[in-house]
């Protein structure tokens, strides 16, 4: 791309074809190059555009507020099913929770990405296998590889919809950790969206209330079901359409819990050590600590996915310590299960957990491998971008080896 960009100067249709071909490594590309040729015109006019912040809000087009809506509504019929057409909610929710939400989401930038009709086709494929197979399973509730199936249908769903964001198999590691930029954002969107809707509905069924009119088993039933699906879906086009909003915010709030988070860690290991409670015998504590894992996980992605090229020698040395002792608490959280394993044998529960410990210790690896050449100038923060976009389809291929094989290698047990 630098190459590129180089030879196309004085060529500005050749530059906007580059920047459509892939924005988010032109953006980066340019943006290095800057300092050498800031002082051509057109280059200066390229620096500003890439770099231009609206501080008004923008809404869209009609046809984007048009689609929205229409997902939207298409969300909350798709959760209303059971009440149409009287099928248990046991049954359904489990199953079908994923199939609310992720569809309308891959559709939302299938749409906007203009994705061919193959793509599409292929995303409308691997949704439709993923919503036939899993309501063809055993109606067994107390079945550990139906629980397992529906836990990481949801993860299989998300990577659809991570094909649909970045728009090809083949895709660079920057649309990857855009993405996972955007799952950052969502969540934050999401939440503040959600906040404003409870206070919405406290506020609605209380004025009701004092009226005489007690409307909660409506209002959940018709407004709530339909704007717990909406929130995530408008959240993602207010992300999308005014990246400004909450752009900084998760990986500032990453940056900001970071040292805290080392610090806690540290100190729960060592009191673990004094509680006398381990996760070899216990298993709630080994899932609390691997849901831990998880989320130390997702502050170290968050910092590397949503901040600039540059970070500070002290973030760097901090997202280090953080990922050595998550290494420490994946170790212990693997010998743990392994443990399990050897005195009770392999269940389809343990089976999975120990798959992602290895697919996470891995990756962790990886990621403080990139962290540690940083202070010694054998690398820089894309590095640590790069090996932890290359991993992300490792994880895709987990979920389908859980969600559509472990029912089978267990017996549907």
């Amino acid at each position: 791309m630098k190459e590129e960009i180089l030879s196309n100067l004085d060529n500005p249709g050749q530059l906007e074809r580059l920047y459509r071909t892939d924005k988010p490594t032109f953006k980066r590309t340019f943006k290095a190059l800057y300092p050498e040729l800031n002082n051509n015109t057109l280059v200066s006019f390229w620096y500003e555009r890439l770099n231009y912040t609206s501080e008004e809000i923008s809404w869209g087009t009609r046809n984007d507020l048009v689609f929205i809506i229409i997902v939207s509504l298409m969300a909350g019929l798709i959760a209303k099913l059971p009440a149409f057409f009287g099928i248990a909610e046991d049954f359904f929710y489990p199953r079908n929770i994923g199939f609310i939400i992720f569809p309308a989401l891959s559709a939302y930038f299938a749409w906007k990405n203009q994705l061919s009709i193959s793509k599409i086709a292929f995303i409308m494929g691997l949704t439709l296998i993923g919503l036939l197979f899993i309501n063809f399973l055993p109606a067994n509730q107390n079945s550990d590889t139906l629980i397992l199936s529906c836990i990481h249908l949801v993860l299989f769903l998300w990577s659809v919809l991570g094909f649909a964001f970045v728009g090809d198999v083949k895709n660079s590691e920057e649309k990857r950790l855009g993405f996972l930029k955007y799952n950052g954002d969502l969540v934050v969107m999401t939440t503040l969206i959600g906040i404003a809707g409870g206070i919405m509905t406290g506020v609605t069924i209380g004025l009701f209330s004092l009226i005489g009119f007690h409307i909660e088993k409506f209002y959940f039933e018709n407004i709530v079901v339909f704007g717990l699906p909406a929130a995530p879906i408008v959240g993602t086009y207010l992300t999308q359409t005014n990246p400004q909003l909450v752009g900084k915010v998760s990986p500032v709030i990453a940056r900001i819990f970071s040292p805290l988070v080392v610090v806690m860690l540290i100190i729960y290991l060592i009191a673990i050590v004094y509680s006398g409670k381990d996760p070899y015998n216990d298993r709630e504590f080994l899932l609390i600590f691997n849901a831990l894992l998880i989320g130390v996980m997702a502050i170290i992605f968050f910092s590397v996915a949503g901040t600039s090229k540059t970070k500070s020698r002290a973030e760097i040395w901090v997202l280090f310590l953080l990922s050595v002792v998550t290494i420490t608490v994946n170790g212990i959280a693997l010998s743990a299960i392994l443990f399990r394993i050897s005195e009770w044998g392999i269940t389809p529960n343990r089976a999975a957990v120990l798959g992602g410990n290895v697919l996470i210790l891995i990756n962790l690896l990886l990621v403080t491998i990139q962290l540690f050449r940083i202070p010694s100038r054998k690398g820089d923060i894309t590095d640590v971008g790069r090996a932890i976009a290359f991993y992300l389809p490792v994880y895709f291929l987990w979920t389908i080896i859980v969600t559509f094989l472990f029912p089978f290698l267990f017996g549907f047990k």
